[in-house]
């Protein structure tokens, strides 16, 4: 019987080694590896959900980014349109008013025009005229001698004392 109590012995002494062994591994999973594993996973899961908060601040972020561009676009819009019509106004303006310009310059050059002819008639009178007289004082002066001269200065007195007489 010995024999048979000291292989009981030894395989019972197996059974509890590896009892206190799995003990002592289910003691270390509960003290130490458990607590790291759900530290890291509450990490995880926290990094998760800033993740997720930084994603939906991120969306919320875009969307109002879209708003504010959607509105820029309409405000250029409105700017581009005012703009368009501002210019067509200071572009009629500035038509009418290098027309009105142009007819008064036109008036004023019709007038001035009238007054240039009305001068160089005149001018062309008094030069005509000029020239009339030279050419009767030439021709007076070849066919009148101290003769007829006398002789016409004569009838003129004479033709004086009629009408005074």
């Amino acid at each position: 019987m010995s024999d048979s109590i000291y292989l009981q012995i030894a395989v019972w002494s197996q059974v509890v080694s590896a009892v206190l062994f799995m003990g002592v591994l289910v003691w270390l999973w509960f003290k130490f590896i458990q607590p790291a594993i759900l530290a890291a996973q509450a990490r995880y899961n926290k990094q998760v959900a800033e993740a997720e908060r930084h994603r939906d601040e991120a969306k919320a972020m875009l969307d109002l980014l879209r708003n504010d561009v959607d509105g820029a676009r309409h405000d250029a819009e409105l700017i581009t349109s005012r703009a368009d019509g501002q210019a067509t106004r200071e572009y009629e303006a500035i038509l009418a008013e290098t027309r009105d310009a142009g007819e008064r310059g036109v008036q004023g050059a019709q007038g001035e025009f009238a007054r240039s002819l009305a001068s160089a008639r005149d001018r062309l009178r008094v030069e005509l005229l000029d020239k009339a007289l030279r050419q009767a004082r030439d021709e007076t002066s070849r066919r009148v001698d101290a003769a007829l001269d006398a002789q016409l200065v004569d009838r003129f007195a004479a033709s004086l004392e009629r009408s005074n007489g």
